[in-house]
């Protein structure tokens, strides 16, 4: 996933959003009319490597003071569930699994998400509708929230952060099939669409994640062979410890503070996870 580049970085090597575009429109589609999006671990038994997700982003990461718009924020609460009875719109789970490039599921895995309301809109003050989680054993993870409601510009959509421990991250949205509106939104990317299905009183959503992670079937990702997560090099931060966002540890030499509630793990030093750690 090394490809996992910013907007600038994109334009920086000749990919721009019209760019991409283009070769969307000449491109073959992943599916034809009435096939559902292909899930990764269907192409587990197949043993051949798997395509990685796609970076995709609306350029609006990081969070930019007193911007309204739906921008992403650190320090979100740890939490699968978004949206509980009551709350307005229509009820939605999406689950999945997170997989490395050989097929081996990523226990460990960030998953930041955060959307829009049923009327369109961000919460830019607080955190409704933005939550994060880590995948279990089996790299799987479930989301309860609502679908997301439609604004200017944009087809309806979900904003993902993932990253496994030690690797960048992934910014990316996941998509619904059949809205009209896909075929207007310049961001939209069919290879992102998720399977979707009515379940009453709301619908069911399946999606895996393939990130850029090598290694072999039953494989975590490893941490750096340069750093010692156990006796970190001269700083304060240990493995084990719970984290509260505004913390503040040292670690080789540089000072990081915690910007969201966590259990620091191996492979999640500060250096290493820019999701969690911000270098102060």
């Amino acid at each position: 996933m090394d490809t996992e580049n910013t907007p600038a970085e994109q334009e920086s090597k000749g990919i721009t959003r019209k760019t991409l575009l283009k070769a969307a429109l000449v491109a073959p589609l992943p599916l034809l009319v009435g096939q559902l999006p292909a899930l990764a671990r269907d192409a587990r038994a197949t043993g051949e490597p798997l395509v990685p997700t796609p970076y995709c982003s609306d350029d609006d990461d990081p969070t930019i003071p007193q911007i309204e718009g739906p921008y992403f924020k650190p320090n979100s609460p740890l939490r699968t569930t978004l949206a509980g009875p009551g709350t307005p719109g229509t009820p939605l789970t999406l689950s999945g699994y997170v997989f490395g490039l050989a097929c081996q599921p990523l226990a460990n895995v960030l998953l930041d998400f955060w959307q829009a309301d049923n009327n369109g809109g961000y919460d830019n003050v607080g955190f409704t509708f933005r939550g994060h989680q880590y995948t279990n054993a089996q790299g799987a993870f479930t989301l309860t929230t609502i679908v997301p409601g439609l604004y200017p510009g944009r087809t309806r959509h979900i904003h993902v952060k993932v990253q496994a421990p030690n690797r960048p991250i992934l910014t990316t949205q996941l998509y619904f099939p059949g809205e009209p509106r896909n075929s207007t939104d310049t961001i939209y990317d069919p290879r992102l669409l998720m399977n979707v299905r009515t379940a009453n009183p709301g619908k069911e959503a399946t999606f895996d994640f393939v990130l850029n992670v090598p290694g072999g079937p039953g494989q975590s990702p490893s941490p750096s062979p340069s750093v010692s997560p156990s006796t970190p090099p001269g700083g304060t931060w240990r493995a084990g410890t719970t984290y509260q966002a505004g913390a503040q540890v040292t670690y080789g030499g540089a000072t990081y503070r915690c910007l969201q509630t966590h259990t620091a793990q191996v492979g999640w030093e500060p250096p290493n996870v820019p999701a969690l750690w911000q270098r102060v």
